[in-house]
């Protein structure tokens, strides 16, 4: 049996009347890609939130590496190893591509920013910046303001933050969002080559890429989980195919 590196138990939240992760339980293991899919208002990113710990449950357990980690905060998350992207591009958008990169860096290994102009020199942040943008493919952007950036770059930019932190998993949730058809497949290809290396947890709306790259996928509907399977079954789960289409729609 493989190893649980995310462990949820008996997960709930509601927001007034509306319930918007009822008694969720579910196991990540160690290098899979899980993607977590659903209609609209399924409790997708409510689920992300509660992870990474900007959201706290009303009942309920996360465990992370063995550990209890329900009423940790999120910088404690971070310090552990988890890492979070957001729907919305969340960067330094003044800032070049490996500034960005670079302080997030920092953010992991406690490095002083005090001296701007002098750290951003600093070897301990720059090579395993350059590193992370090599890897993702923006190297040659590195000295481009983030602003710069094309959208799918921006996405890709985030992505590197996250890597930079050295994380023992990655929280994506919607990270080919208001993408093209190519810049997707390019995030597909990036995500593909992470695949065995990190253990991911995805939210996408885009079917094509979830079924590309996930080891397996829960489906939420309405905060309950209906299914958790490798892609080809929850192709042909009859209980998903109902979910999706009682919705009129193939989206998360």
């Amino acid at each position: 049996m493989a190893e649980s590196l995310l462990k949820i138990e008996h997960l709930n939240k509601s927001f007034g009347g509306l319930r918007a992760i009822q008694d969720l339980s579910m196991e990540i293991e160690v290098g899979e890609i899980h993607a977590v899919i659903g209609p609209n208002g399924a409790g997708k990113t409510t689920l992300i939130a509660q992870l990474s710990g900007s959201l706290g449950p009303d009942s309920g357990s996360v465990f992370f590496s063995g550990d209890d980690i329900t009423q940790l905060p999120e910088y404690r998350r971070c310090a552990l190893g988890l890492a979070r992207s957001f729907q919305i591009t969340s960067i330094l958008s003044n800032f070049s591509t490996l500034d960005n990169v670079a302080m997030a860096v920092q953010a992991h290994v406690g490095h002083s920013f005090r001296f701007w102009r002098k750290a951003r020199e600093d070897p301990v942040l720059r090579n395993p910046a350059l590193e992370v943008l090599e890897r993702i493919g923006l190297s040659e952007r590195k000295n481009d303001p983030a602003s710069s950036l094309s959208h799918g770059e921006q996405r890709q930019l985030e992505l590197a933050m996250a890597l930079a932190t050295d994380p023992k998993l990655l929280l994506l949730d919607e990270p080919m969002a208001g993408m093209g058809t190519e810049e997707s497949r390019m995030m597909v290809d990036l995500l593909s080559e992470l695949k065995g290396g990190h253990t991911i947890v995805l939210i996408e709306h885009d079917m094509d890429a979830v079924f590309a790259l996930a080891d397996r996928i829960t489906v939420l509907v309405y905060g309950q989980k209906i299914a958790c399977d490798t892609p080809q079954k929850i192709r042909s789960n009859p209980e998903v195919r109902k979910a999706y289409l009682g919705e009129g729609e193939e989206s998360t």
